[in-house]
């Protein structure tokens, strides 16, 4: 069914995964490229390195993490746009290389490409 998952870069992909998108921008420490299996890294999906660094996956930040990295995102309403169009039609699955499954990019960006996008009038 298609959709939008997430899944850490460390376990192994499968067949429903569909279109398996990196999107650290850095590269997950201990893969190797001949072993990681993306269909593309898009660092312009990840959060800005000053805002990784800030956040440093502490839960107690996550609310305010999650409002900087939509903020940042907002250059990006294209490629959001894309990827909501592409989900319509096929698995979409984020891929991330955090240890905390909860509190990470990739969940951030699951819910807010499940959100239905605010048109300006």
């Amino acid at each position: 069914m298609p959709g939008i998952r997430i899944k850490r870069a460390y376990e192994p992909p499968s067949a429903s995964d569909g279109r398996r998108i990196l999107v650290d921008r850095i590269w997950p420490r201990g893969l190797t490229k001949a072993a990681a299996v993306f269909d593309e890294w898009d660092k312009n999906l990840a959060p800005s390195t000053a805002l990784r660094k800030w956040f440093g996956h502490a839960p107690e930040r996550w609310d305010e993490f999650r409002a900087r990295y939509r903020s940042e995102l907002k250059d990006q309403a294209a490629r959001l746009d894309a990827l909501r169009a592409m989900a319509k039609t096929q698995t979409v699955t984020l891929v991330f290389s955090a240890k905390d499954a909860e509190h990470n990019q990739a969940v951030a960006l699951q819910e807010l490409l499940e959100e239905k996008p605010k048109r300006k009038s």
